[in-house]
C-alpha cells in the first residue's frame, strides 16, 4: 500500500464518533498525519479529536467543502485520504490501487430518503464528465497528489464530492469506485435528514456549475449570472458576456492587458458591453454609462460583499431595482457564493440603465465623467486598496465579512 501524507477529516458536533474515527484512522495509516477540520462545532469535537492524536483545524462554521479545503492546505505534500467523522470500517484498500481517485461504495446501504439527491448527483456526473459514478456523495476518498493538486481548493458545502470526481474525470485521471464493508450514522426520513439531502442536492448542483477561487483561496459557486433571468434583455446579454469572461478567462487584467492579449473574453466585454448599452438605449451616453458602471462594479468585486454595497448604495440614488442584490449580499459576505463578472457586469448594467432614466442629459455626462475617472484610477490603481486605506470606507467595506 501507497502510505498517504495525510487523512482529512471534517467534523461538525461529533463528539461521540471523531475519537474512535481518528483511533482507527491513525491504525489503519501509521504514517498519515490525521488532520481534523473542526467546523465550528458547538462541544468537544475537537478536544476530543486532539486527545485520540489528530491534528486539529479549527474554523468558525464554512461548510464540508471549505473546512477539507483548510485542512489539505496544513496537510504535507503527496496524496491523501478523506473520511467522515462517523466512519466505521477499513479504508486501506482505497489506497492499494493505481487509481488517481478511488471512492468508497458501501457494500450495505443503510438510511437514506427517496434517493432524489443521489440519483441527481449521478446525473450531475454524468453530464459534466462522462463518469457513471454509484456513489456520487462518498465522502471516503483516495487521491493521489495529482488528484489532490487538481481537485483543491474543493467545491463549497456538499457538492464537494461531485465535482471532484467531475474534475478529476474530465482530466482524463483513472477514477475507481471500490466497494468495501463500511458504516457510518445515516441520515433518516425524518425532518433532519430531509434538510440535509436538501443541503446536498443544492450543494450538489451549484458544485456541477462555474466556479472560481476568491482572495481567500476558496472555491465558491458563481451565481451572478442568476441577474441575467430578470427578463431586460440588456441585462441578460451582459451577464452573459461576463459569464464568458468567468469561465474561459485568462491571465489578463485591465485595459491594456486584454488589448495587447488580442482575442480575449476581456476584448468581448470592451466591445460587447457597449454595444448591448448602446441598442439597449439609443444613446451614446446610455452606452458609456452602463459599460463604465460594468467596469467599476467588476473592479470592485475583490472582496465579499464590496460590489453589492456599492450597487445598493448606486441604486438607491438612480432607482435601480435592490431585490436579487439584496437576497446575494448575506451569501456573497459569508463566502457561500461569489458574483463573477456575470454578476458584477449585470450589476453595473442595472446601474447603468436605470440612471439613463433618472438623469437629464448634462448630469448624465457628469456621471460619465465621474465614472470615466473612477475607471481610469482603477488601471494605475487597486480601488480595493484605495478603500481599505481610507477609514470611513474602510468601516463601511469590512461590515458582515468574514473575519
Amino acid at each position: 500500500m501507497a502510505e498517504p501524507a495525510a487523512v482529512l477529516v471534517a467534523a461538525r458536533d461529533e463528539e461521540a464518533t471523531i475519537a474512535a474515527t481518528v483511533v482507527a484512522l491513525r491504525e489503519q495509516f501509521p504514517g498519515a498525519e490525521v488532520i481534523v477540520a473542526d467546523d465550528g462545532s458547538r462541544d468537544s469535537t475537537a478536544a476530543e479529536a486532539e486527545g485520540a492524536g489528530a491534528r486539529v483545524v479549527r474554523l468558525p462554521r464554512r461548510g464540508k467543502g471549505q473546512a477539507l479545503t483548510f485542512a489539505e492546505l496544513a496537510a504535507p505534500p503527496g496524496s491523501i485520504v478523506l473520511a467522515d467523522a462517523d466512519l466505521v470500517g477499513d479504508l486501506r484498500p482505497l489506497a492499494d490501487g493505481k487509481p488517481d481517485l478511488a471512492v468508497a461504495a458501501f457494500a450495505e446501504r443503510r438510511g437514506g430518503g427517496f434517493g432524489i439527491a443521489k440519483r441527481a448527483a449521478r446525473e450531475l456526473i454524468r453530464l459534466r464528465s462522462g463518469f457513471e459514478a454509484r456513489e456520487p456523495l462518498s465522502g471516503q476518498r483516495h487521491l493521489s497528489a495529482e488528484a489532490r493538486d487538481l481537485c483543491f481548493p474543493v467545491a463549497n458545502g456538499f457538492g464537494c464530492e461531485v465535482r471532484m470526481t467531475i474534475d478529476a474525470a474530465r482530466a482524463g485521471l483513472a477514477v475507481r469506485e471500490i466497494e468495501l464493508p463500511l458504516d457510518h450514522a445515516a441520515t433518516g426520513r425524518d425532518l433532519r435528514g430531509f434538510a440535509h439531502r436538501a443541503r446536498q442536492l443544492v450543494d450538489a448542483l451549484l458544485a456541477a456549475g462555474p466556479l472560481a477561487v476568491n482572495h481567500r483561496g476558496l472555491r465558491l459557486p458563481i451565481v451572478g449570472w442568476t441577474l441575467g433571468l430578470r427578463g431586460d434583455p440588456a441585462v441578460t446579454a451582459i451577464a452573459a458576456i461576463g459569464l464568458a469572461d468567468d469561465v474561459w478567462s485568462g491571465p489578463e487584467r485591465g485595459f491594456k492587458g486584454h488589448l495587447g492579449a488580442g482575442n480575449t473574453t476581456g476584448v468581448l466585454k470592451l466591445v460587447g458591453i457597449p454595444l448591448v448599452g448602446l441598442l439597449a438605449t439609443r444613446k451614446l451616453s446610455g452606452a458609456l454609462l452602463v459599460a463604465l458602471s460594468a467596469n467599476f462594479l467588476n473592479q470592485l468585486d475583490t472582496k465579499p460583499g464590496r460590489a453589492l454595497k456599492a450597487y445598493l448604495a448606486g441604486a438607491l440614488a438612480v432607482g435601480a431595482p435592490l431585490g436579487t442584490a439584496v437576497l446575494l449580499l448575506p451569501y456573497d459576505l459569508r463566502e457561500k457564493v461569489m458574483l463573477g463578472d456575470a454578476g458584477s457586469n449585470a450589476l453595473g448594467a442595472l446601474l447603468g440603465l436605470s440612471s439613463v432614466s433618472r438623469l437629464t442629459g448634462r448630469s448624465r455626462w457628469l456621471a460619465v465623467g465621474g465614472l470615466a475617472g473612477l475607471t481610469l484610477l482603477g488601471e494605475r490603481r487597486s480601488l480595493g486598496e484605495l478603500i481599505e486605506r481610507t477609514p470611513v470606507l474602510r468601516t463601511i467595506d469590512s461590515l458582515g465579512r468574514e473575519s
